[in-house]
């Protein structure tokens, strides 16, 4: 008798646990507190706020995710792709889960041995295609697929009448990103005038000129053409200046002139008027901000600008090396 009531106590024990994993719920505004500190920059705050969350229940899925994003701004892969694989575990619907799998373990791949790489980029290239059929109308994932194709091998799922597909399905979703698309294909065929012609189509089409005005830029650069360069940065602070939300160009437009070694002076204004404004955004991480603005303050004679740049990069992220930047 004291066997079968122990049993049971432990078997009711279990259940109530059960009950509570099931019944755990993640409150919106915590959520949404967290994807505040993370388009903000603001690293320490939200894995403060999210790590000690539960990994199960409702709003686990997009806690993970939240999670994975962060890791991916610190380059912090391995536990970027274990968050990656648990919101998609969790909800296996959702296209965007998938497309920051896919990105995630395209990172992990670039930063691995050959071997472990090639097993990383097929994940990758799986996880970029589940995110395009679940949503077909998804832009970025279709030009994540479609960059994939167009740069990876045959023997790694690669091909360029592939990304050319991807390309014709984003005319219908994004014809701003198409064209850069075209012009990513041309790059990968050493077509450098076709590349060109498509980027500059981009600049037009796109209702993010701004953004389009970097990706040219970022072209001329890699051509050594800059007087088009510094022409493409001053389209860039136009369109800037006249739309809404573009304050991301900013940061691309910097950290072009920043990788060319040209103009530090205007480079660091660009990247002061981003952290001023009020459209700060993960794919800009402010932390990344700083830090490059305190090597372009040091360059240009302003010391204690720079450490207290870097003081405000380390207040924000203080796991992420200033060497990680891939600017540096």
């Amino acid at each position: 008798m004291r066997l079968a009531r122990s049993t049971t106590a432990v078997t009711a024990a279990a259940l109530l646990a059960a009950a509570a994993l099931v019944c755990a719920q993640i409150p919106a505004a915590t959520l949404t507190q967290a994807n505040t500190y993370l388009q903000n920059g603001e690293a320490d705050r939200a894995l403060g706020l999210l790590t000690p969350l539960p990994a199960n229940g409702a709003g686990a899925d997009e806690a993970q995710n939240l999670l994975c994003r962060l890791r991916f701004q610190l380059q912090q892969w391995g536990q970027a792709t274990s968050n990656c694989q648990r919101a998609v575990s969790l909800n296996s619907k959702n296209s965007d889960y998938y497309m920051w799998l896919g990105r995630v373990l395209g990172q992990q791949a670039s930063h691995v041995s050959f071997f472990t790489a090639y097993g990383d980029a097929k994940k990758s290239l799986a996880a970029m295609e589940m995110a395009v059929k679940l949503n077909p109308q998804n832009g970025p994932a279709l030009s994540d697929l479609g960059d994939y194709y167009a740069e990876a091998p045959g023997i790694a799922g690669g091909g360029v009448d592939k990304a050319q597909g991807v390309a014709s399905q984003l005319d219908k979703v994004d014809r701003g990103r198409a064209a850069q698309l075209r012009g990513d294909i041309a790059m990968a065929q050493k077509n450098y005038a076709e590349a060109e012609q498509y980027y500059r189509q981009a600049t037009m089409v796109s209702s993010e000129h701004a953004h389009m005005w970097t990706v040219l830029a970022s072209f001329y650069r890699r051509r050594q053409r800059w007087n088009d360069l510094d022409a493409a940065i001053s389209n860039c602070l136009s369109a800037a200046a006249k739309e809404k939300n573009s304050s991301v160009a900013l940061y691309d437009g910097a950290g072009v002139l920043i990788t060319a070694r040209r103009n530090p002076q205007l480079a660091r204004q660009m990247l002061e008027k981003y952290l001023s404004s009020r459209s700060l955004n993960e794919e800009a991480p402010a932390f990344i901000a700083h830090i490059r603005l305190a090597r372009l303050k040091h360059q240009l004679g302003d010391a204690a600008g720079a450490q207290q740049d870097l003081a405000a990069a380390a207040s924000l992220a203080h796991e992420f090396n200033p060497s990680q930047d891939p600017a540096s």
